[in-house]
């Protein structure tokens, strides 16, 4: 069953999780089933917990894995909210691909494109709350803000001013019509454009993408999961900065204050240690057959709690 989407890093990952001989995998964002099926297909004797928002990835993914049977199980969930769903023992790997698959952003009526005819941008279709609703209802303040923190735009309140002068002249009804008020020009002397930035700020803003980032993050911490990898891709620095300083700090032994003249907390609280000292990028070769993989990121992490579970 061919799959619209193609999966990032498909070798690296298949490799983070090549000696799980037993027990269970999640995969926190399934999609297309690209991920779930080949690890299903490597790791013979482990079963899998998927979850998705996105109902036509589910339906898809459900029959490109029905030939596994029962080792597969599909959840209509957040991926922040899936560790508090299934039984938590026996989970041995966790995969996270965090991003918007290219059937999401190549059809049209989801409204991701830059040439969409729809503002539309949720992952989960039955949520209530979309880019349209922010671009015709922000304030300048609220925009300058998503702009700043999620799209690193140079001059934010430019470019807000920009949709609140737009807006003067009635709705803002489609991608295309926001892009070309944003502006199709790079910025800062790079490449990629304005609106491409304003998108990537709106589209996190409309699925609280980065919140929901440090909500898995934060499961996984306060979670009794042992003999685990963990492994995060990421698509732009916003993310990868969130897992990396999150890896650093579960592989701190000791956790007091840097003031401190000595080592007070035991210095046994780490929860594992660091598998992949530098993020893990796409070969040439990959990036070549799939230019959209360009940007991401994996991080590894093995969480081996022993004496430091809490």
């Amino acid at each position: 069953m061919n799959s619209p989407h193609v999966p990032v890093l498909l070798n690296e990952v298949l490799q983070a999780f090549e000696d799980i001989k037993s027990g269970v995998i999640v995969d926190c964002t399934l999609g297309y089933g690209g991920h779930s099926s080949a690890i299903l297909e490597q790791n013979q004797n482990v079963n899998l917990i998927a979850c998705d928002q996105d109902e036509e990835a589910i339906k898809f993914s459900s029959e490109r894995l029905k030939k596994f049977g029962q080792r597969a199980q599909i959840f209509k969930s957040k991926f922040s909210e899936i560790l508090g769903k299934v039984e938590q023992s026996q989970i041995r790997g966790i995969l996270a691909d965090i991003g918007v698959s290219s059937l999401q952003l190549d059809k049209n009526e989801r409204g991701f494109g830059l040439k969409s005819e729809n503002l539309d941008m949720r992952m989960d279709a039955q949520a209530k709350f979309s880019a349209y609703d922010i671009v015709n209802f922000y304030s300048a303040k609220e925009l300058e803000r998503i702009f700043a923190d999620y799209g690193e735009l140079p001059s934010p309140a430019k470019f807000a001013a920009k949709i609140i002068e737009a807006r003067q002249s009635g709705e803002i009804k489609s991608a295309e019509r926001l892009a070309q008020i944003i502006g199709l020009k790079g910025v800062n002397g790079r490449s990629v454009s304005a609106a491409t930035l304003a998108f990537q700020a709106i589209r996190i803003e409309v699925n609280n993408e980065l919140g929901e980032l440090q909500n898995l993050l934060q499961s996984i911490e306060d979670s009794q999961i042992d003999e685990c990898i963990v492994a995060i891709i990421s698509f732009h620095s916003l993310e990868d900065r969130i897992v990396k300083n999150k890896f650093r700090q579960w592989a701190q032994s000791c956790i007091c204050p840097p003031q401190a003249l000595r080592c007070t907390c035991g210095g046994d609280n780490a929860l594992g240690k660091i598998v992949s000292k530098k993020a893990i990028t796409p070969s040439a070769a990959e990036i070549k057959a799939n230019p959209r993989s360009s940007c991401a990121k994996m991080r590894i992490f093995k969480i081996s709690r022993g004496k430091n579970a809490r």
